[in-house]
């Protein structure tokens, strides 16, 4: 169990925990009347965004049937309930126009898998690679929208460069490390439908930045 400000997460059944990624993506991504979590695990980014934008209406999709049952109970525990839809779908089916997308997707390609295969699913793109991620996206989004994501270091050019395969254009992105001095080790993304000058920026866990990125959900 994890307890934010505002509401309680439990964890227990899903294959993903409530981690940093997690966390700094649901204080950092761009929202709007409809916004759609992508993967969306214990349900934490939707209520996130939720608490964030009081007036928007937020749909989590995932696959994993029993992380959609907690999810369920713990939007439905939240002062949010009214507001969140938690759905078993994979993204390749969903259909809808949403003004802002977020994920914190599956991103490991060919690494050495465990043997939880729930973990597995939630980890690695083996039922939903970048391709797949970025093209849906695309299609969800409105012509305004904002689609935004976290990777790993070494999978933000991957990430990016599917992206532009599909017509987006990199617009925020924040480079997490956590040791000040010392690269990068996560990168939030965030991309649009038209070309926008980038807006780069470098962020240390527990710096003066981060704080303030969290402050509205860590006790």
């Amino acid at each position: 169990m994890f307890r934010f400000k505002q509401f309680t997460v439990h964890q227990e059944r899903c294959a993903m925990k409530v981690g940093m990624d997690g966390v700094l993506l649901g204080a950092w991504a761009k929202g709007g009347q409809r916004i759609l979590d992508i993967g969306t695990g214990t349900g934490l980014i939707a209520l996130m965004m939720a608490q964030r934008y009081a007036e928007a209406e937020v749909v989590g999709i995932d696959i994993d049937e029993a992380s959609v049952v907690q999810a369920k109970e713990n939007v439905a525990a939240s002062p949010y309930k009214e507001r969140i839809h938690i759905l078993q779908e994979a993204v390749q089916w969903h259909q809808g126009i949403y003004d802002a997308i977020v994920s914190n997707p599956p991103y490991f390609c060919d690494a050495l898998k465990a043997p939880d295969l729930r973990r597995n699913m939630a980890r690695h793109t083996d039922t939903l690679n970048y391709a797949n991620l970025m093209q849906k996206a695309h299609e969800l989004l409105t012509d305004k929208g904002e689609f935004s994501v976290v990777v790993p270091f070494d999978y933000r050019q991957q990430m990016e460069d599917e992206a532009t395969i599909v017509g987006f254009f990199p617009y925020r992105v924040i480079g997490v490390r956590t040791v000040l001095g010392k690269p990068a080790r996560r990168y939030l993304l965030s991309f649009v439908k038209h070309p926008v000058e980038k807006d780069f920026q470098v962020i240390t866990v527990g710096d003066e930045q981060y704080r303030q990125l969290t402050q509205d959900f860590y006790l």
